[in-house]
């Protein structure tokens, strides 16, 4: 009885737990494709290739793939040379899809990264990060 009941109670826990549908799948993967693509890119000095995952808004700001560089060189070292890099959630909030990525640096230090994705033409661009040392217990 106990057991018919247990299965009854996963059944209908089943029936309401809400479903990926195949366009969020896709998205997520896509999105995660784009900002692993960018991570590959940066961790083989592929400065060419790392700006072009970058949204024309970026782009704009940074104006050349060197200048890009640069700033990941002298303001982001734990993306440039990850010891370790693990992706986090997908989310949507009102200024548009949010991915968490997160990084281990060389020194063993974790960070958060909250990279703004855009859609265009159909191909997902980041168009912003933050990056934050994680807090006690995050990641």
């Amino acid at each position: 009885m106990f057991k018919s009941i247990l299965t009854a109670a996963f059944l209908a826990l089943a029936l309401l737990a809400p479903k990926a549908d195949a366009q969020t799948v896709e998205q997520a993967d896509a999105i995660e494709n784009t900002i692993r693509g960018q991570i590959d890119a940066i961790q083989a000095d592929d400065w060419e290739q790392a700006f072009t995952f970058a949204s024309p808004t970026i782009q704009g700001i940074f104006r050349s793939p060197y200048n890009f560089s640069e700033m990941v060189k002298r303001g982001y070292p734990m993306v440039w040379r990850p010891k370790d890099v693990r992706t986090g959630t997908l989310i949507e909030t009102p200024r548009g899809l949010l991915q968490t990525m997160i990084f281990v640096d060389q020194q063993g230090r974790l960070y958060i990264a909250d990279y703004l994705m855009q859609e265009i033409d159909g191909q997902w661009r980041i168009n912003g990060v933050q990056i934050r040392p994680a807090a006690s217990g995050e990641a």
